[in-house]
């Protein structure tokens, strides 16, 4: 049996006046994915522990079965993996992103979305007037951006900045955990300073801002750790399994894994991705490989946004621009193919940042019974057959490992 997991990142939510008490899911009209759930078994996963954040870096990890206390070392480790970055014995590796800052508040986390082009020309600019024997910035993909600090300590309280827009930049500084860490700690909130001094008048922000766009006007450093200790998915759960995604940090994952990254054009990480492009690719990657891990970001952008009417207009997309061809693509192939469809965390549009809560899944196995789960939902699946799961464990429910 093959595997494709159909990953709708972001996509649980809290119900919504606007949408009638509904959640974009519920409101959302979704007649592939609810068929496929009629022939499914559904539970809610657990992906995040209590004690650890609700980042997309560990709930991924969780959803691939790995055990995230032990590997996790940060997310900037795993976007250096997926851009080629050695992470050497003493690099301290962080996520950079390029953000908005207004009226000494973090407006949002992407910098209006920026472009990849443009920010590259921003990072360029960093480097020429940064970048140090002990200091390295590299370019990703758009807002997305990462810093390796030789000699840095990893031992500090850093702020994702999609977890406060409307803050004030000052009260959500890199903070010290022990007096080991306080260097790291002044370095990084130096370079702060500096790269708002240096982007506030850069071309690029002032094209953006002619345009009515936010400009990237600062950096803002985050997730911070050393190179991780993983097992392959060969090693794990011998498999051979491939990924898709528009995020540097879910390729950085699957080169951890050992998972074939597959880069489709136009994906954007956006509501404008390249949809039927990526699922195309995952039925192609399943001639080859046992498992694929198609990863959406579009959900998870939107409720970062705040824009429920986007985030459920994300989910139709899915429906019927990914979900519909990979049933019936498929449905058509020699060996049977069992289909799972999940987030990683909620994302929920009412407070624009991930939650805890326990995520909707359903794995439909062309040679199981299903449950009478009728749609799907963060309350519908509630019912479902496997009830609440958590760390490997659904992992095990899709293989059918014992």
């Amino acid at each position: 049996m093959k595997f494709i997991i159909i990953f709708a990142d972001g996509c649980a939510d809290e119900p919504i006046k606007e949408l009638g008490n509904k959640t974009p899911l519920q409101a959302a009209n979704t007649p592939n994915i609810d068929a496929l759930c009629v022939k499914s078994r559904c539970g809610r996963l657990i992906t995040v522990p209590s004690d650890m954040p609700p980042g997309s870096e560990i709930a991924n990890l969780s959803v691939l079965g790995y055990d995230v206390k032990e590997v996790f070392e940060g997310r900037g480790v795993l976007e250096a993996a997926s851009i080629g970055v050695p992470v050497n014995e003493g690099d301290l590796a962080l996520r950079c992103n390029i953000i908005c800052v207004e009226d000494e508040k973090i407006k949002n986390h992407s910098a209006g979305h920026i472009t990849t082009p443009e920010s590259a020309e921003l990072i360029k600019t960093l480097q020429q007037e940064l970048n140090s024997d002990k200091i390295k910035f590299y370019p990703g993909v758009s807002y997305r951006h990462l810093l390796i600090v030789k000699g840095g300590n990893k031992n500090i309280k850093c702020t994702p900045p999609h977890d406060v827009p409307g803050t004030p930049f000052r009260d959500v500084l890199v903070k010290s955990k022990d007096t080991e860490s306080e260097d790291t700690a002044i370095l990084l909130n130096e370079l702060i300073f500096r790269s708002q001094e240096i982007l506030k008048d850069h071309p690029v922000n002032k094209a953006r801002i002619e345009k009515g766009k936010d400009p990237g006007n600062s950096i803002w450093m985050w997730s911070p750790g050393y190179k991780p200790a993983m097992k392959t998915y060969r090693e794990l759960y011998d498999k051979s399994g491939a990924i898709i995604s528009a995020v540097d940090l879910l390729y950085g994952i699957g080169a951890y894994a050992g998972l074939k990254a597959i880069h489709v054009e136009g994906s954007t990480g956006l509501y404008d991705t390249n949809y039927e492009g990526k699922a195309k690719a995952a039925v192609e990657a399943l001639q080859d490989a046992d498992f694929v891990y198609l990863h959406i970001e579009a959900s998870d952008e939107a409720g970062h946004e705040g824009d429920f009417e986007l985030k459920t207009k994300t989910l139709e997309y899915l429906d019927q621009r990914v979900v519909k061809y990979i049933i019936e693509e498929t449905s058509k192939m020699e060996e049977p193919v069992a289909i799972a469809i999940l987030p990683d965390h909620p994302t929920p549009c009412s407070i624009r940042t991930h939650t805890h809560a326990p995520v909707p899944f359903m794995i439909y196995h062309p040679d199981e019974t299903s449950d009478n789960v009728m749609e799907y939902n963060e309350f519908s699946v509630e019912k479902g057959f496997y009830g609440i799961l958590q760390g490997n464990e659904f992992i095990k429910a899709l293989f059918k490992i014992k």
